[in-house]
């Protein structure tokens, strides 16, 4: 909703002038009533009532007690004093707020007894109203609105957490109650140096090096024999056949030589689970491996109801289509889809999730120091993440299916506690060399 305007707030004061019900005054300046109460009470002006020798005490013009403090020879009323004060041992002290101010129109604007009364008072002029409000939004944009206090906690939540790699997104799912600004605020207080952390330590920060523009697609590719009626039209046409179908995008991380070990990479569109399998080389022979193991670890029925259909590239370790198919005697398991060539957007889930694996293992390392006892390490963490396009829960979270629940305890990965999560090159530093 738009704010305020000073010809709108001049309208709610004429309302008030002629007793018309909230609700008839927010009818008039097109408000909601709540809008129009939360302005009167925000933006009115405050005069503070009559209080004799400074005491608040409504009864202080009349009171006449003496001897509160026990002194029996004092001769002065207690509300006269100078060495106690009376408010603070008279049980009959009594400052409370006029009744008039807790409910509509909340200010004294057409109270009958707002000339003679002593009590401290509240008026809504228009143009005073404008102007405080003006200034509170000047003010709320000079720095932070927190304390010293306030930002050494925040900062004590945050910056460790940051630094063990992880996005803000998931601090913000994990310590929403504890957070007392936004998200937005808080990328505002890093950027000002407010917190030990910076920019740089936030990798949505820092700049992609522009890509290299590829070359188009040649006709010759649409004709290979293992795209044949497995491209990436054949795939849209299979999910209009079959609405709601999961299905899982796959392709391969290198390191940094196309020789050496490679990292198979799958990932479940529905959840974003993600799954790594450290492979010797990049052969098909080793994918084909893969498929194999995860087949008779699950089961055959479990492996068919996890992976009914996968999305893949034109890579040469993909191309033995009937292999990655079907078992070893024949038995159909999955269906496989091909991407367009030089397509990589049509797979986009997998594509953005190898960056959690580049936070760990940053491109340019060779894969060759690692097995796949530290994939299940480096699955656990990501996984673990929380997203905020799922609302703040993570993979692990919301793949809780019994098939998702047999693939875990196949793979023997395990969701890891949300600040003990680490998504930097220290999560795996015992094999760097």
């Amino acid at each position: 909703m738009s704010r305020i305007t000073l010809s709108e707030r001049t309208a709610i004061e004429a309302g008030i002038y002629a007793r018309k019900p909230l609700s008839e005054i927010a009818k008039k300046i097109g408000k909601t009533t709540t809008a129009v109460s939360r302005e009167i009470r925000k933006n009115c002006t405050h005069v503070a009532g009559v209080h004799p020798h400074g005491n608040d005490c409504h009864m202080a013009t009349s009171c006449k007690r003496k001897h509160l403090c026990g002194d029996k020879k004092c001769e002065r009323k207690c509300v006269h004093c100078k060495t106690i004060d009376c408010r603070t041992i008279c049980r009959q002290y009594n400052n409370s707020p006029c009744k008039q101010l807790s409910k509509p129109p909340y200010v004294c604007n057409i109270c009958g007894a707002r000339r003679t009364c002593k009590a401290d008072r509240a008026y809504y002029i228009a143009a005073q109203a404008d102007a405080v409000a003006k200034r509170r939004y000047s003010e709320s944009r000079q720095g932070p609105q927190l304390d010293k206090t306030e930002m050494a906690a925040l900062d004590e939540l945050i910056s460790p957490l940051i630094l063990k790699g992880q996005p803000l997104t998931h601090i913000f799912s994990s310590h929403s109650s504890e957070i007392p600004v936004s998200q937005r605020t808080l990328y505002n207080y890093i950027e000002d140096g407010h917190l030990k952390v910076g920019n740089l330590d936030l990798r949505r920060k820092v700049g992609y090096k522009p890509r290299r523009k590829k070359k188009e697609t040649t006709e010759a590719f649409e004709n290979l024999q293992f795209r044949k009626e497995r491209t990436y039209q054949h795939f849209e046409k299979h999910l209009k056949e079959n609405p709601g179908l999961p299905y899982v995008e796959m392709d391969t991380v290198k390191g940094i030589r196309e020789k050496g070990k490679r990292m198979l990479t799958m990932i479940f569109t529905q959840n974003d689970l993600m799954l790594l399998f450290i492979m010797p080389d990049g052969t098909g022979d080793s994918v084909i491996d893969v498929f194999d193991w995860l087949t008779s670890a699950l089961g055959l029925e479990t492996f068919r109801a996890l992976f009914p259909a996968i999305l893949t590239d034109n890579g040469g370790e993909f191309k033995r289509v009937q292999d990655l198919e079907e078992t070893w005697d024949g038995v159909h398991r999955t269906q496989i889809f091909y991407c367009d060539p030089q397509a990589s957007w049509q797979k986009p889930h997998i594509e953005k999730n190898h960056e959690f694996i580049r936070y760990v293992i940053p491109k340019g390392k060779s894969l060759n120091p690692y097995d796949q006892n530290d994939m299940m390490v480096l699955m656990s963490h990501i996984n673990s993440t929380k997203r905020g396009k799922h609302k703040g829960k993570s993979p692990f979270e919301l793949a809780s299916s019994p098939e998702f629940e047999k693939l875990k305890q196949v793979l023997e990965i395990a969701e890891i506690p949300a600040d003990d999560i680490i998504l930097s090159p220290r999560l795996l530093r015992r094999q760097d060399f």
